[in-house]
């Protein structure tokens, strides 16, 4: 094997490594064990009715190679508010957890994590020449991504 392919199998191995070691319906979990099973969105449900923990959060981003500051836009209070609470309201985890359920989706399609970000930050002919991270800031963005995202997995592209 040579010795990119090896890095890269490597890195693939720690992420998954450290994801299977994430709590249980945290976000980081939620990104990479995306599957669904029996009672996983009534668990989230509660999860978001809970609040996520800021270390959660913080795992996640860190996980996928980002920082808050790139999610200001998307997130519903400032990352100044966020800096100063242990445990997220309802509407800020709910996105979280959409942010989450979505970047499990995008690495189950594309061959990278950095195809998938290359690919949100890339104008999209199926999302009215768009770029797909800048919609994440509404559900219904969401709902578009999560659309185009399903399918270039299903080779849709009408």
């Amino acid at each position: 094997m040579g010795g990119n392919a090896a890095k890269k199998l490597d890195a693939t191995w720690s992420e998954k490594s450290s994801a299977r070691s994430a709590k249980k319906y945290s976000p980081l979990w939620v990104a990479y064990n995306a599957k669904e099973a029996p009672g996983y969105n009534l668990e989230l449900i509660d999860r978001i009715r809970l609040g996520v923990a800021k270390s959660d959060w913080k795992g996640f981003i860190t996980s996928i190679g980002a920082t808050e500051k790139e999610f200001e836009h998307i997130l519903p209070v400032s990352i100044s508010s966020m800096q100063k609470k242990q445990v997220y309201g309802r509407e800020t985890s709910e996105r979280i957890y959409e942010l989450a359920k979505l970047f499990g989706l995008g690495y189950e399609v594309f061959d990278s994590k950095e195809d998938f970000r290359q690919w949100l930050l890339t104008p999209s002919k199926v999302l009215g020449n768009k770029v797909p991270f800048e919609l994440l800031d509404s559900s219904l963005g969401f709902e578009m991504v999560s659309d185009a995202i399903n399918r270039i997995r299903y080779n849709v592209y009408s």
